[in-house]
């Protein structure tokens, strides 16, 4: 995998093989980036990577300057490898968290601009996140929560859901809060 903006741009980050993750491939990353920085100033965004595993998503945040950026990963070896990689990239907003991402959302009292989500393909709970992130009011205004999901998983009639964006076989969902000043909601957008 590698950084592909920012202060460590086209920097190779080699993960131990034994890892249990399945890495955002760089060619959805580059996409859902782009799509990100028409709508975000990443240099001023607070981030939360759920299910962070090697960390891919979030040192493409710290290397492109966001304001904060807090992996949480149930795996210790995942959560000590994030942290030696920010150290050794010098990613100082970055921190690394050993948790539960269901709990996590339930109980941290903090509000981020942008939620990456990026569970097991076959986690059957998945669903649920989008529930906790809205009932604990874990987004700043405008702020996204993005789910990244297999083809079998359809969100559009979940609440709050705002666009579907596919890339290859990567498979993202966007939601946000309705703007209330909107005449129409958007409608989901796929490319």
């Amino acid at each position: 995998m590698r950084i592909i903006s920012g202060t460590c741009k086209s920097r190779q980050i080699h993960a131990p093989k034994n890892l249990p993750v399945r890495p955002t491939t760089d060619l959805a990353k580059e996409a859902i980036f782009n799509v990100m920085v028409n709508h975000f100033d990443l240099e001023s965004v607070r981030v939360l990577d759920l299910f962070a595993g090697t960390g891919n998503i979030s040192y493409e945040f710290a290397s492109r300057g966001a304001a904060g950026v807090t992996s949480v990963d149930k795996n210790l070896y995942c959560v000590e490898f994030i942290r030696k990689t920010a150290r050794d990239l010098h990613f100082d907003a970055l921190l690394a968290f050993r948790a539960d991402a269901f709990k996590y959302l339930a109980n941290t009292g903090e509000t981020y601009d942008i939620i990456f989500c990026d569970p097991p393909f076959d986690m059957e709970a998945v669903e649920e996140i989008p529930a906790l992130v809205f009932k604990h009011q874990r987004l700043k205004p405008e702020g996204w929560l993005i789910v990244e999901h297999s083809r079998d998983h359809d969100f559009s009639h979940v609440p709050h859901f705002y666009q579907w964006r596919k890339y290859g076989k990567v498979n993202f969902s966007i939601f946000k809060e309705p703007d209330p000043a909107a005449e129409d909601t958007p409608n989901p957008v796929s490319i």
